[in-house]
């Protein structure tokens, strides 16, 4: 890491969801591992993987209603 970085983001997730977020961001070759205390370490190295990242969390972690939001603004933002 260099010395420009934000620091550590420390997100609580549920050890099953973990994993499932772990795995999804494998498929998408982004840098991260799982630690033997429980906790899931990923490197953002770019903008599109932070994208990537938030969009994997969101989907797995929202709830229906912060989904929705989410699309709508979405659609809103586009038009």
């Amino acid at each position: 890491m260099t010395n420009d970085t934000l620091g550590d983001q420390v997100l609580q997730i549920p050890l099953s969801d973990r994993w499932r977020i772990y795995h999804r961001l494998q498929e998408l070759t982004i840098n991260c591992s799982c630690h033997t205390d429980g906790s899931l370490r990923v490197q953002v190295n770019n903008l599109l993987e932070a994208v990537l990242i938030r969009s994997t969390v969101m989907q797995l972690l929202g709830s229906r209603h912060e989904l929705v939001d989410w699309l709508e603004r979405c659609w809103r933002d586009e038009q």
